[in-house]
């Protein structure tokens, strides 16, 4: 199939496009007996503002709003403002009075076995502790704290004691180094460190409080000065440094703690936390969300996305709460709903492949929330693992991180969800801080690769490059329209850059640009093309990296792909593919002249100019540990240069690999 005419430059038109697929219709008990209908549409539509009022008072407020939204000094947004609530009140102290006490927060597992069972009642109990020992630290409203921990019940109990106190918390993930931990420390300004002597990671301790030390220390940038106290949690057991006056052991300042503590309110725009994006260069950039108008759509979107009934549910997101999926739909929307939920310290494949559906079975686990790399992961190794556990349970698969393709997605259906759990395949961002777009599952027939509409009370388009609609069947840029109740409120210090980086594009109209190519097919669909910047232009023709990738994916022999674009002294850019096979596939046929078959398997699906100039057949690919593919990473190796930071990277080593390989 050959591509269609190449755009003007204007129109921000990527040539070609994914097209429309099956669609997959709720079954009659499902719809029946789903949380989310389809009169929210109408109700959304009649009402934008009325409809997230009424969402926002399905939390608990100390005063209630009587204002919804000032959008009176755009892009700074004001939901709820005249309220004031208490985030951490809202996600467990009122399930406790409700008499759900006794319900389990938190099924946790480590790494190596040891599992923790945490109803709300000992969770609420921890954190009113934890409450009292921060500001018997001094920490209280508006202070940062940075919390640099794994997986473990102490990361949510730390989420929570700080949202408790009125303070701001900076969570950074565990696998960066202490020269990326410092820059976040100081853009921050943190008072207090919470960290751990180290998590388990791969069958073996991964030291988190030595690089929090050397952060800390003066390496050649001068002392850190605003950090006064570190708090460690015992998990590891590895040897650490120690500061007298600085340093502090949690279970030490846990267990003197008193359990009494009333949960202040504060105002709805009162700051929650600042998250820094992965993958930045330079300053960090630190994405600031507020407390109300986040709470109110994380808590409603986990409930009607993912279908989420608090009383039956075993939910699990396997995202790190380093990452915006760990914040709001980890520690923040399943317990405000007071939902049961699995946590889990360590990593897919470890001691074996098949840990992660060893947890579903034993949890019950009903609801399943990942990373479309991570399906593609285990797609690679076949279905023969999978099968060896009963899955039974699940009803509700979720996937969030980047497009899935239509291959992975039936896959993720027939073999995890028996084709009888609907899948919703989410968009959204850490800038957004919620799902803005999904299908529902009880309402929409699910259409394999699609992410397909946006939900109730968003306001999303397809547009070009001057910011009008281009409209079903073309491709553009993906513009949310409306003001939202969890979008962020700017970047920590630098309003301007906030401004500039996603507004400035669409200005006159008023338009947030989320930096993705998308468009509508022909039903109206929402297919997501990735981001813009991943968009090659090959001879004049602008391709997109995810429908290249899906075209590689739909062959036999290929587990998961990788593709960027690699500066071509003939066309400007040439298509460079990075592929994992299938075990399946190779116990069964030769590699040798596969990446050729690649080629030209591409060039019949899609056209020859999208045929890839390089296939480089690896063994894994380079991601962070939320799933992400770091395509940055990969052009650099496709280009010849050396590779770039590789700190976010769940894996570092993984770049070393691929970058011989590839020389």
């Amino acid at each position: 199939m050959g591509t269609s005419e190449t755009a003007p430059s204007s129109t921000g038109r990527i040539d070609r496009l994914p097209a429309s697929a099956q669609r997959f219709a709720p079954s009659a008990d499902f719809a029946a007996n789903a949380v989310a209908h389809a009169d929210l549409y109408a109700k959304a539509e009649a009402n934008r503002e009325g409809f997230w009022a009424d969402q926002a008072r399905e939390l608990h407020w100390h005063k209630p709003f009587t204002e919804v939204l000032d959008w009176s000094t755009p892009p700074f947004a004001r939901w709820f403002a005249d309220g004031e609530l208490n985030v951490a009140y809202n996600c467990l102290d009122r399930h406790v009075l409700a008499g759900n006490g006794d319900r389990a927060a938190l099924l946790w597992e480590g790494e190596p076995g040891d599992e923790r069972r945490i109803t709300y009642a000992e969770l609420t109990d921890e954190v009113k502790r934890l409450s009292n020992v921060l500001e018997g630290l001094g920490i209280g409203h508006g202070d940062r704290v940075v919390i640099y921990l794994p997986m473990i019940p102490e990361a949510i109990s730390a989420m929570l004691a700080v949202a408790r106190v009125g303070a701001i918390h900076s969570v950074v993930f565990g696998g960066f180094a202490a020269d990326s931990l410092r820059a976040r420390i100081d853009d921050a300004a943190a008072k207090l460190v919470i960290t751990a002597d180290g998590g388990y990671r791969r069958g073996k301790v991964s030291p988190l409080k030595p690089a929090v030390d050397q952060a800390l220390s003066d390496s050649g940038s001068g002392a850190q000065t605003s950090v006064e106290h570190v708090l460690v949690v015992r998990r590891g057991g590895n040897d650490v440094g120690w500061v007298e006056g600085r340093d502090l052991w949690w279970h030490d300042t846990i267990t003197r703690a008193s359990p009494e503590h009333r949960a202040q309110p504060f105002p709805a725009e009162n700051p929650l936390f600042i998250l820094y994006t992965s993958g930045t260069t330079g300053k960090p950039k630190g994405i600031l969300h507020t407390s109300g108008g986040y709470l109110t759509q994380v808590a409603f979107t986990n409930r009607a996305v993912h279908d989420l009934h608090p009383d039956t549910d075993v939910y699990w997101c396997t995202a790190d709460i380093g990452w915006i999926t760990g914040h709001s739909y980890v520690a923040y929307g399943p317990l405000a709903n007071g939902a049961t939920q699995v946590l889990y310290e360590g990593v897919p494949d470890t001691p074996h492949p098949g840990r992660w559906w060893e947890i579903v079975e034993k949890y019950r686990v009903s609801v399943l929330y990942t990373a479309p790399t991570a399906i593609r992961s285990f797609m690679k190794l076949g279905r023969a693992i999978p099968n060896r556990f009963d899955l039974s349970s699940l009803r509700v698969l979720g996937s969030v991180g980047e497009p899935i393709n239509p291959e992975a997605w039936i896959w993720y259906h027939e073999v995890i969800g028996d084709t009888k759990a609907p899948i919703v395949d989410t968009w959204w961002q850490t800038e957004t801080g919620a799902i803005m777009i999904s299908p529902l599952p009880g309402v929409t027939g699910t259409k394999p690769g699609s992410t397909q509409v946006s939900l109730p009370g968003i306001s999303i388009d397809v547009v070009d490059q001057g910011g009008a609609p281009v409209g079903n069947g073309d491709s553009g840029l993906l513009v949310i329209t409306a003001p939202w109740p969890s979008m962020l409120r700017g970047i920590w210090g630098d309003p301007q850059r906030f401004v500039e980086t996603y507004w400035e594009k669409f200005r006159t109209q008023g338009y947030y640009f989320a930096g993705d190519g998308a468009r509508f097919d022909e039903d109206g669909d929402l297919w997501l093309l990735g981001r813009v910047d991943d968009v090659m232009n090959v001879s004049g023709h602008r391709l997109s990296t995810a429908e290249i990738e899906s075209a590689l994916v739909a062959h036999e022999a290929t587990a998961e792909a990788a593709v960027v674009g690699a500066s071509d002294e003939t066309t400007g850019q040439a298509v460079a593919a990075f592929v994992i096979l299938k075990q399946s596939y190779l116990a069964e046929h030769s590699a040798e002249g596969l990446a050729q078959q690649l080629r030209l398997w591409v060039g019949e699906q899609i056209g020859p100019i999208a045929r890839p100039r390089d296939v480089y057949v690896v063994s894994e690919l380079p991601k962070t540990r939320s799933g992400k593919i770091m395509r940055r990473l990969l052009r650099d190796v496709a280009e010849g240069r050396e590779v770039g930071d590789t700190t976010t990277l769940a894996d570092a080593s993984v770049m070393t690999v691929i970058a011989t390989n590839v020389r």
